[in-house]
């Protein structure tokens, strides 16, 4: 944070939308407008960019800060600040904030587990029989059991660990990579140190990830990892897209090392149309929705961060910036 405590003047605290890729003012306005003593502009409807003190933002332009010195604060509207933590303009001593709602946990939670459900039972067959008219009963001599099926899970925060408990309910054994030793719910096997994905990948039928971007895990799906894995094992990419070597997961499922894969998160967005994952027939694609920010959370946030900068305090949102999340 910057020397000069963030204090309201005439008691209303001003900030900015920032973003270039979503309306920003449609989505949270409403929800903001209802918080006493904030108000927050459009870039080209600030009165004096000197009295702006925060930020609301997501994806914003490499030059978005340079306008505003003394902002102080910047709420990204969901969990991931990746993107927002390398842009060339945030300024050092910004503190910068992120949500954190069990709902939006929830809501990946049931998407992860939706697919891990398609994963398992091949739901693809089914459709494919439907379109053909055939009454094809395959699995029934073919299903393994849930407690057969082993789920790995590539980082264990908020969302890793609410997918773990939607999925260990289901009766599938789950074995999450994490940085740190720790306590894990009952039927969560916790792996840590250096190799943890590697060995969580090595014994994953089915793998999820929705691990944080840094240095350490770009590119960390890649043709390495696949070949650890167990042969037809099938990936589901809940995190960042730059985790992903697009070319290599392509020739895994070319080559049945990796049986099928459930895509949200691409490097690049929206996904081209003639790129080769759309058509792909063992690839499900979803348009960066595994999970959604409820305005209320957003601003609820916000506020909260907001008001530990006025007392001086770190907010409870903070992101440590030295790690990434």
């Amino acid at each position: 944070m910057s020397q000069t405590a963030l204090k309201p003047q005439e008691d209303v605290i001003e900030g900015v939308y920032l973003c270039t890729h979503l309306d920003l003012p449609d989505l949270f306005g409403d929800a903001v407008a209802d918080q006493p003593g904030l108000r927050l502009y459009r870039p080209k409807d600030v009165p004096d960019p000197t009295r702006i003190r925060f930020a609301l933002v997501w994806r914003p332009a490499p030059d978005a800060f340079d306008a505003y010195p003394k902002i102080e604060l910047v709420q990204v509207i969901a969990a991931g600040v990746d993107g927002v933590l390398r842009n060339p303009s945030l300024p050092e001593d910004v503190t910068v904030t992120r949500v954190h709602d069990d709902e939006q946990a929830a809501i990946m939670a049931g998407f992860a587990a939706w697919h891990v459900v398609w994963h398992h039972r091949h739901m693809g067959n089914y459709l494919k029989a439907q379109r053909e008219t055939v009454w094809d009963r395959t699995t029934i001599k073919t299903l393994r059991p849930p407690s057969q099926v082993r789920v790995g899970i590539l980082g264990y925060g908020l969302m890793g660990q609410a997918i773990a408990k939607a999925v260990t309910a289901l009766g599938f054994p789950v074995f999450v990579a994490t940085r740190s030793d720790g306590d894990s719910a009952p039927g969560v096997s916790r792996i840590s140190g250096a190799d943890s994905v590697q060995e969580v990948a090595a014994q994953s039928d089915i793998l999820i990830n929705i691990l944080p971007l840094t240095e350490a895990t770009h590119n960390i799906l890649n043709a390495d990892l696949f070949a650890q894995m167990p042969e037809g094992a099938a990936l589901i990419q809940l995190g960042r897209g730059q985790h992903l070597v697009e070319d290599d997961l392509l020739a895994a499922l070319d080559s049945g090392r990796i049986g099928a894969a459930s895509l949200d998160v691409f490097r690049e967005e929206p996904l081209p149309p003639d790129h080769p994952f759309w058509t792909h027939p063992n690839i499900i694609v979803t348009p960066h929705e595994a999970s959604v920010t409820s305005p209320k959370a957003v601003s609820d946030t916000l506020v909260q961060s907001v008001r530990a900068c006025i007392a001086g305090q770190r907010p409870a949102a903070a992101v440590d910036k030295s790690n990434g999340y």
